[in-house]
């Protein structure tokens, strides 16, 4: 391929559509005639029509067993973002594809609705999204996740919820009603505090001060709430932690977690191109951090490490890391949402509100 088609795209994070590992095909999209290069790529809706509405999970090192997924593909367009492989189950490439092919599950609520509602559901913490963002652009006209929330308001289910997206604070008055039982914790995911490099690494997110924006407005209404310094990418956002640490627990952040970034799969060669693109003069560094920490290797799979890597750098990550989150006084109280209240609800029923 011409490097030229590999330009950035304005307003995506990939820029090009690399090879299905399944299926060996490459789908690319046509320049425009009169510019020569890739225009942006509108974002296409797919119906997902699923029929189990929670996935689940065994893996050792993730602290919940159910997952609720509205949507498959996110068009925040995060670079480094580990679930893009996802999208090559579906035969669609895990470049452009992942940010502009969006699978919907527009039945979400309802499915969600029937499970709480079977005898056989026994309650237990959800995680929103496990995967993708929940309150990915399309969110605002859709509205399935916040159907969802009310599904869960409704039989005060337990959920965390995790985003890098304002977004989340249109469902206050569901999150508030849901704070009443502590059945509800939301983490904002800060990876950097810079507007230019999260425009770029980030390109549909909401900026970094509107996610601190976001946590203050949750935890002004009583809605527990945390940060994600995540992904940390070493050599080249791992600087800004105590400073991502210090605004989040000023917002009112009372929790604080971390991973290192994962690049499995084709995320590795849509990363590599990224960092030519944007930061050729740290490239090297970056991807020879990253190598450190993951054993020589731009990924690792193994549970245990994958998400916090090792070696020394790791170790030095993890040690400033665990060193502000005490200064700072979060992850004082272990959270633990309850299950105490709740209620199955009738099949059927369209809202609570």
């Amino acid at each position: 391929m011409d490097q030229k088609d590999k330009n950035p795209i304005r307003g995506r994070g990939a820029s090009d559509n690399p090879a299905n590992r399944f299926e060996g095909k490459y789908i690319d999209y046509e320049l425009d005639e009169e510019t020569g290069e890739k225009p942006a790529q509108d974002t296409k809706l797919i119906a997902d029509d699923t029929k189990e509405i929670l996935s689940k999970n065994d893996s050792p090192d993730i602290p919940f067993t159910y997952g609720l997924n509205p949507y498959r593909g996110c068009e925040h367009g995060c670079i480094y973002c580990y679930a893009r492989p996802t999208h090559e189950f579906l035969g669609f490439s895990a470049g452009l594809d992942f940010e502009s092919r969006i699978m919907v599950k527009y039945d979400a609520a309802e499915k969600l609705r029937s499970k709480f509602a079977s005898a056989k559901w026994k309650p237990e913490p959800i995680a929103l999204s496990g995967v993708t963002d929940p309150f990915q652009p399309v969110e605002r006209k859709l509205e399935i996740t916040r159907s969802c929330l009310e599904v869960f308001a409704e039989a005060r289910n337990p959920v965390g919820i995790i985003t890098k997206n304002y977004l989340v604070t249109r469902d206050i008055d569901l999150l508030e009603e849901l704070a009443k039982y502590n059945a509800v914790h939301v983490t904002l995911s800060i990876t950097t505090l810079d507007r230019d490099l999260a425009r770029v690494m980030e390109p549909r997110t909401s900026q970094p001060n509107r996610r601190l924006k976001a946590i203050k407005e949750l935890a002004d209404r009583g809605i527990s709430v945390g940060v994600n310094v995540a992904p940390i990418i070493p050599g080249l956002t791992d600087h800004e932690c105590p400073e991502i640490l210090e605004k989040a627990r000023d917002a009112g952040a009372t929790q604080a977690a971390y991973t290192i970034v994962r690049l499995p799969h084709g995320v590795k060669d849509l990363f590599k191109e990224w960092l030519e693109q944007y930061f050729p003069d740290r490239k090297e560094k970056v991807l020879n951090r990253i190598r450190d920490i993951r054993d020589g290797k731009l990924n690792k799979s193994e549970f245990g490490e994958r998400f916090h890597g090792r070696g020394e750098f790791a170790s030095q990550i993890r040690n400033m890391f665990k060193i502000n989150v005490e200064k700072l006084g979060l992850n004082k109280k272990e959270l633990r949402l309850s299950t105490k209240y709740f209620q199955r609800p009738q099949e059927g029923q369209l809202r609570l509100f």
